[in-house]
């Protein structure tokens, strides 16, 4: 059977694209997201019991959210009605609310509005259905790729459930491709094609968590390869090859894949683990993050988790930034990857961020205490009269440049709020410092 048979013996439904055919029409048809749709699962029997609720659906392209919102549409009785934000505006949600409204006034059926790429409408548009979703003139289903809590209204969110939808699993992957190879009423079963293993096993990993990827690129591979001796068509690994090209990296720097990279990225540098912050970084220079803002969050975790406990990592997180404005991609890359790596593998230490932190909380909660009159400016005229500067204690004068009185206002005396840890230079910071004080101490007994 050739292409133009196959088109002309089967119906407009099956001219669809293989994805669109294959798309689960019951519950127990999909694949993966067993996390929210296990039969133990609220979601699985809210659908099942048709009591869906105001939901929203986020998750990466190609994990399900479409098929979820369709499965939904064939499993309830209530009125189901369909917009996608990229192509509707104001007045279409008008049509949908005065159904709906008609709909719940007349027959006393609930109305279903699935809203695909939710985040694309702007405020306005979000702000309109709120009173409609709210009153339940409609329940609504919003999917998006975006982060909700970025994206979605703070409104429309508080009165929704959120669903996040995962990267279907290659396993997954692999029940989907096979799926849709050997059916014949909706997959490619005419055809007679053989999935080899070694390329189900490329197109699974290569696929990303992304079923319409996968399906996209079985469907090209079965329609454009030729028929071997023995009547079959064979997707060896090389088709596959040809047909999903390379893995495209999943980042969008302006959503939550952004953020969580440069968590990861971030995390694992105050982990001490230098190959995975070196990964994070690949992945954040391959989709084009600006490498200045690498660089920024680098001084941060120089400061924050490494501190004092390596004083050389802020040096160097800082001589990286400036070596990135002057070097330029793709020479920053070296750069970078050197500075993270030290970073990573820095000791590690929290205690100056902890006392500025804690210091701030004193402030707040205290005001502006006085400060102590020998500590206070007497590089002016008459400043002796006001008794600033009187009894102050030049530190250089005194054994090992130190002397013990009194610098934090009186009302905190003993507060303290930085405290060096056992970690690499902090280790001699804590020291020497432990060595002053009991210096102070055996002074104070002797006399």
């Amino acid at each position: 059977m050739d292409l133009f048979e196959y088109m002309r013996e089967n119906n407009k439904e099956k001219e669809s694209p293989l994805a669109a055919r294959m798309r689960p029409k019951t519950l127990d048809e999909v694949v993966g997201q067993q996390h929210i749709i296990g039969k133990d699962k609220l979601l699985y029997r809210a659908i099942s019991a048709d009591k869906i609720s105001s939901i929203i659906l986020y998750g990466p392209p190609g994990t399900g959210k479409t098929t979820l919102a369709k499965v939904i549409a064939n499993t309830t009785k209530a009125e189901f009605m369909q917009l996608n934000a990229t192509t509707s505006g104001k007045k279409d949600m008008e049509e949908v609310v005065s159904k709906a409204k008609d709909n719940l006034g007349m027959y006393g059926k609930k109305t279903i509005l699935f809203i695909d790429e939710i985040h694309r409408f702007n405020k306005g548009q979000q702000d309109y259905l709120l009173p409609f979703v709210e009153d339940g003139t409609v329940v609504l289903i919003g999917a998006t790729t975006e982060n909700p809590y970025f994206e979605v209204n703070g409104a429309l969110i508080s009165r929704s459930v959120i669903f996040e939808l995962k990267p279907l699993s290659t396993d997954d992957i692999k029940v989907l491709l096979e799926r849709a190879v050997n059916d014949t009423e909706r997959g490619m079963g005419a055809y007679k094609a053989v999935l080899e293993p070694d390329a189900e096993e490329f197109l699974a990993d290569l696929a990303d968590g992304d079923a319409r990827h996968a399906l996209n690129a079985i469907e090209l591979g079965i329609m454009t390869t030729q028929r071997s001796e023995d009547g079959l068509i064979h997707i060896t690994r090389e088709v596959a090859q040809e047909c999903i090209q390379k893995k495209v990296a999943r980042y969008d720097k302006d959503g939550d894949n952004h953020y969580d990279t440069i968590s990861a990225f971030i995390k694992s540098m105050r982990g001490s683990d230098p190959d995975a912050a070196v990964y994070y970084l690949a992945r954040m220079l391959n989709a084009g993050e600006d490498p200045k803002f690498i660089a920024r969050r680098m001084m941060i975790c120089a400061s924050e988790d490494v501190g004092n406990a390596d004083p050389q990592a802020l040096q160097v997180a800082v001589a990286a930034s400036l070596a990135v404005e002057r070097l330029g991609m793709p020479e920053a890359r070296i750069t970078l990857a050197q500075a993270v790596t030290y970073i990573a593998t820095a000791p590690k230490s929290n205690a100056a961020y902890l006392a500025i932190d804690e210091a701030m909380s004193t402030v707040r909660e205290t005001g502006n205490l006085p400060i102590p009159s020998h500590l206070q400016d007497a590089h002016y005229k008459s400043a002796a009269k006001l008794g600033h500067g009187i009894g102050y204690k030049y530190a250089h004068d005194y054994p090992d440049h130190y002397v013990e009185q009194q610098y934090v206002p009186y009302e905190l005396n003993g507060k303290e709020f930085y405290s060096p840890t056992g970690n690499g230079y902090e280790l001699k910071i804590r020291d020497h410092m432990r060595r002053l004080k009991n210096r102070d101490r055996k002074d104070a007994d002797d006399k």
